[in-house]
């Protein structure tokens, strides 16, 4: 979801059904089970497992389900054996996707979501052609309403950060990933809360939807890889009209 709209993943968590927030829970779940195996429950000593909370913080997951989560994988539960993936898609009007996915069975996984993108206009594209079109960055999402510009400027930059953009809604503040802590830090420091923070997959040229019919048919393929069990995120390129 991120990069198709930087503000698409606030929304949906904040807009979430009780069905919908369930499964997003389970996913993030899943995502904390996985990062406690590999690198035991404690979040200062695991980076992978502090971005996780910080999604499950910016879609109110309650905190016995983030402890349960925890204790499984902290505890060893062998029936987490799982690997990370990452697909390079192009979708419909040209848009490209990277889709990460955790999965116990590589073969399963590649069935379905092939079956997925043959059924909604998508294609697995040549390894390289799409990743080359993504950089790796830290992305700080804040609601105009929740921070004075000035002030998160100044303790965005003073901390690190690469770039501070603005537009009606609100503000973005994008670091390299190694400057996102201390950056993400500096922010809460002033007592600022963001709406959404993690390490994520930014394009570097993006693919303007030219009509309602188009932007239609991306969500459609958007959704329906979001909603596969083993899919963690989908990155596109896709430019969104106003």
């Amino acid at each position: 979801m991120a990069g198709h709209s930087k503000w698409a993943k606030v929304k949906h968590f904040k807009g979430a059904v009780d069905a919908k927030r369930a499964k997003i829970f389970a996913k993030l779940g899943k995502e904390i089970a996985i990062a406690s195996k590999l690198a035991g429950g404690d979040p200062a000593m695991n980076p992978r497992l502090r971005m996780v909370l910080l999604k499950c913080r910016a879609a109110n997951m309650p905190n016995d389900n983030i402890e349960r989560a925890i204790k499984r994988g902290a505890g060893g539960d062998n029936s987490i054996n799982y690997e990370d993936l990452t697909y390079e898609v192009y979708g419909p009007h040209g848009v490209a996707m990277l889709v990460e996915l955790s999965t116990d069975n590589r073969n399963r996984t590649a069935s379905e979501i092939r079956s997925l993108l043959t059924k909604n206009g998508g294609t697995i594209a040549t390894a390289g052609s799409v990743s080359r079109l993504f950089q790796r960055k830290g992305q700080i999402i804040v609601p105009r309403e929740l921070a004075a510009e000035e002030l998160l400027m100044e303790a965005a930059l003073e901390a690190g950060a690469e770039d501070f953009k603005t537009d009606v809604t609100g503000y973005e503040v994008v670091t390299e990933p190694g400057q996102f802590e201390a950056v993400h830090k500096a922010i809460e420091g002033k007592g600022i809360k963001p709406a959404g923070a993690e390490v994520t997959w930014l394009p570097v040229i993006t693919v303007p939807l030219p009509d309602a019919k188009a932007v239609e048919e991306t969500n459609k393929l958007i959704d329906i890889l979001e909603e596969h069990d083993d899919v963690k995120e989908v990155h596109s390129n896709a430019e969104f009209p106003n």
